[in-house]
């Protein structure tokens, strides 16, 4: 199956009340994990690439290549959007070019006016292109390549402007972080969901970042709420370091030919594919492809 557009499924995801993951690659390891387990639970997916990981990996077109290279020769069936996570304007804009299906322009960090004026000509461009646009209203706490947010609540009225403007899915700030979370986390605001999902209308897929490290409970309840399409990360960065210090301390390095890149990172890609499926039954999405 060609890469297509997040945003006819995100949208049959609010409607089903059911979320779509979506997954952070930073090399080829992790995005054959990433297919593999969408494969296996026939579930609509989104490969994200954050400008870094992107730059590590060789560029836009490196991403896009692998990518579609990858869905054709692993026979994926499933449907699968490339998006670029927390794009800056001139990023989003070099996206929608270079050939991804969808894109974030984050202006979380601007003054609102500017925000809304470089989303209006982002979502202008790439629908030109049939490419789907996700904006931010209200930084996310933590750090993303570089860029640190203090975690704020979003305004629902600015929700409202920027929804406004025919963005295909918004992510907003409700206290979630990226990154691990702290002990003294206050959880997520619902109440602040709410007024969101309220004001910007029931059709609208809302986004939840920094999905790693929120217990099921939690993200279970944004789902019922209008969260339809939910960031991870961190958490298979986690399980594919441990799986790697565990091969490595276990002395499988020095067994044979265990130095080999392909038996070395083999078990972190087998926990990325792992965790990738647990995150697919957590959010509900195992069968809608």
């Amino acid at each position: 199956m060609a890469l297509v557009s997040a945003e006819k499924f995100l949208k049959e995801a609010r409607e089903g009340k059911y979320a779509v993951g979506a997954f952070n690659t930073n090399n080829l390891e992790w995005t054959q994990a990433i297919l593999e387990a969408a494969e296996a639970k026939k579930s609509p997916v989104i490969i994200q690439t954050s400008m870094g990981a992107a730059k590590y990996m060789g560029g836009y077109k490196v991403c896009l290549d692998i990518v579609k290279d990858l869905i054709d020769s692993m026979n994926i069936t499933v449907p699968v959007a490339l998006h670029l996570d927390h794009g800056a304007y001139e990023d989003a804009l070099e996206c929608i070019e270079v050939g991804y299906t969808s894109v974030m322009f984050d202006g979380s960090h601007l003054p609102f006016e500017e925000n809304l004026e470089k989303a209006k000509t982002v979502i202008a461009k790439a629908h030109a292109k049939g490419v789907s646009v996700e904006c931010e209203v209200g930084s996310i706490g933590g750090e993303e390549d570089g860029i640190i947010g203090a975690g704020e609540l979003a305004d629902p009225k600015e929700c409202k402007k920027i929804a406004d403007l025919g963005v295909d899915f918004l992510a907003a700030g409700i206290g979630n972080i990226h990154g691990k979370y702290p002990e003294n986390w206050a959880g997520l605001s619902f109440e602040t969901l709410k007024d969101i999902a309220d004001i910007t209308g029931e059709h609208l897929p809302l986004v939840l970042h920094g999905g790693s490290g929120i217990p099921k409970d939690q993200i279970q309840k944004a789902i019922s709420l209008g969260i339809s399409k939910i960031n991870v990360n961190t958490e298979c960065q986690l399980v594919f370091a441990a799986a790697t210090r565990k091969y490595i301390e276990a002395g499988k390095d020095l067994e044979g030919k265990g130095f080999d890149p392909r038996k070395l990172l083999a078990p972190g890609k087998a926990a990325v594919v792992q965790l990738v499926k647990d995150r697919i039954d957590w959010f509900g999405s195992e069968g809608k492809a």
